[in-house]
């Protein structure tokens, strides 16, 4: 099996971003964002999608976190994108119920080349204390925008919002594992347009 990976750099006004993916790696992760709580979240997301993640972002962080959240679900996307090629062989689709504690979590992923993100939460979800509940979303519109993949997120529950993050990444990494996963019974590419 041919390595699937991919880097990219990324530099703009608001942020300089180098990052390597390898989608067939154990979850190891040398990740330096310059947000802890975020760094957090892709090693969690690295561990059980076991994707190897190398990255460094340097962000306009005295702003605020959001140009650095988005712009690396934008280069994250972009590499696992690259990393999949023609993407023959994979499973396509990929699901998750993931359980944090009193959260419930559930993503469901499309390896389409269509980019859609829906992304549902209960009205008042709380925030991690270091991190806004809604770049939690930012982070996972760049990720399907730039991956063109449709994911759907949903929090079913949860009352604490380290454990709301949590349950969304760990959902996330599952089920983009399963939907990038080849699958020997898989002939060429899984869509009868024969493209993706």
């Amino acid at each position: 099996m041919s390595q699937r990976i991919a880097k990219s750099s990324r530099k703009t006004a608001e942020t300089k971003i180098d990052l390597c993916i390898n989608l067939d790696g154990d979850g190891s992760a040398e990740i330096k964002t310059g947000i802890p709580f975020f760094d957090h979240m892709l090693t969690l997301f690295s561990k059980h999608g076991l994707f190897d993640l190398n990255l460094s972002v340097n962000g306009d962080i005295d702003v605020d976190f959001h140009h650095t959240i988005e712009d690396t679900g934008i280069v994250l996307g972009e590499c696992m994108r690259e990393a999949l090629g023609t993407k023959e062989g994979i499973r396509r689709y990929g699901c998750a119920y993931l359980p944090m504690d009193e959260t419930l979590a559930r993503v469901v992923v499309d390896l389409s080349n269509r980019p859609h993100l829906e992304f549902r939460a209960p009205a008042g979800t709380p925030s991690a204390p270091n991190m806004p509940f809604s770049l939690v979303e930012e982070f996972c519109r760049a990720v399907a925008s730039n991956l063109r993949a449709n994911i759907h997120v949903e929090v079913l529950y949860g009352r604490d919002g380290h454990h709301v993050a949590e349950a969304v990444f760990k959902g996330l990494a599952r089920a983009l594992r399963e939907a990038c996963e080849k699958d020997a019974r898989v002939k060429g590419i899984p869509s009868t347009k024969e493209a993706l």
